[in-house]
């Protein structure tokens, strides 16, 4: 039998410890690698993770936290596993998609409005709702619209127009001399 030997680089410095070869990962992509570690170690040795109402709390409180402060770096290691767990069951429920499509969400958005507006108790809850779907994209029932049309002419066309434009001007001629400065203002207006 032959021994193989693989080529090995040189000058190849390793990292003193594991940490350190690590690469560096959001919050969010930590908690999910840890609660993956959690689940395998569980189902390998047995022992299911079961979190104490404590336990909740405490996940909740981080979840609180975290949201408060985006770039807060939380330090998973001082939480014990049922913490961990329930923290990224919270995370897991939450950050999924609730629909495949935004046309589906923005058709229940719509369904639900109206529900609102067909059931409301009060007149002030239905006028809240009816403005709602007035604003959703696509009804744009308070949306202020204006309308521009562009005609596109070949060049000899506009100079046709433009021409006539020109030719219906009427020129008055106003000999400001003897005329008084009241009524040069009255012809002034009459022409505009």
């Amino acid at each position: 039998m032959q021994t193989i030997i693989p080529d090995i680089d040189e000058n190849f410095s390793l990292p003193t410890h594991a940490a350190q070869a690590m690469p560096e990962l959001s919050p969010h992509e930590e908690l999910n690698m840890r609660a993956r570690t959690l689940k395998l170690l569980s189902d390998l040795g047995g022992d299911p993770i079961i979190p104490t109402e404590e336990d909740a709390e405490v996940a909740i409180d981080l979840a609180r936290q975290m949201i408060n402060d985006p770039k807060m770096r939380p330090d998973f290691t001082k939480y014990p596993n049922e913490v961990m767990a329930y923290l990224a069951g919270m995370v897991a429920q939450t950050n999924c998609m609730i629909v495949e499509e935004l046309s589906d969400l923005k058709l229940y958005v719509v369904n639900k409005l109206v529900h609102e507006i067909e059931h409301a108790k009060d007149s002030k809850a239905r006028l809240t709702a009816i403005k709602s779907l007035g604003e959703v994209d696509g009804v744009d029932a308070f949306k202020k619209r204006s309308e521009m049309t562009v005609k596109i002419m070949p060049i000899e066309e506009v100079e046709k127009e433009l021409l006539k434009t020109l030719e219906d001007i009427e020129y008055h001629v106003v000999e400001e001399s003897n005329a008084s400065p009241i009524a040069l203002a009255g012809i002034r207006e009459s022409c505009v």
